[in-house]
């Protein structure tokens, strides 16, 4: 790579990282190409060399983030192809899940992206069926591996996958959502990754396996 491409590339990586950070602090509508350039420490035609508009940016920003995503699916994969008890296995995923998920700019993006669905409904479909939507898949192929080993009992998959991520989601996740709370406490957060997995397996678990351990009481 020729030091003027390097250049580029780093002008449009500080572009990206500017417009991530305004459109979280100020939003869409507020953001201008103005605050970008200033943001970036380039000029606005730097800022137009790179992006024809905002629109375009904001696609390129949350594109961007898609990949983040990658790092939760690549963490379902490598914990369900551990040998080991399904119980175990979910549990450690369940955490791992809730510590990549719930990450404050994970839920601010998520917040945005939601915000500007009707607006732009290419960008939201390319963020649930890149990042969501993948993160199911890759759930769906692991739990098929483990009802091979251990005997889970999965009719669907896909429907089972779309069920753990609900159990173990909906609460931290809504409540973010809503209220802006990004932070769980750790005690909160380990009941949640308990719930989900006994759950989970009193639904789908092998008959005749031992029932799940009892869960805290509720904080």
């Amino acid at each position: 790579m020729s030091r003027s491409e390097l250049r580029a590339q780093q002008k449009q990586q500080q572009i990206l990282e500017a417009a991530t950070a305004l459109f979280l602090e100020k939003g869409y509508d507020l953001t201008t190409m103005d605050d970008v350039a200033n943001r970036a420490g380039v000029s606005k035609a730097t800022v137009y060399k790179h992006v024809a508009d905002k629109e375009r940016l904001y696609a390129e920003v949350v594109e961007a983030t898609i990949d983040q995503i990658a790092v939760a699916m690549h963490l379902v994969a490598e914990t369900l192809a551990a040998d080991a008890e399904p119980a175990e296995a979910l549990s450690l995923l369940a955490r791992k899940l809730l510590q990549a998920l719930l990450r404050p700019q994970m839920l601010q993006l998520r917040r945005m992206v939601i915000a500007q669905a009707d607006r732009f409904p290419a960008v939201g479909r390319a963020w649930y069926e890149r990042g969501f939507g993948r993160v199911i898949e890759t759930l769906a192929a692991g739990f098929e591996r483990m009802a091979q080993r251990s005997g889970l009992v999965l009719p669907d998959p896909v429907l089972a996958a779309h069920h753990f991520a609900g159990l173990l989601l909906w609460i931290p996740l809504n409540r973010a959502m809503f209220t802006g709370e990004h932070r769980s406490s750790k005690a909160e957060l380990e009941r949640y990754a308990e719930a989900a997995v006994a759950t989970f397996l009193a639904a789908y678990g092998a008959p005749g396996r031992a029932p799940a351990k009892k869960l805290p009481r509720a904080l």
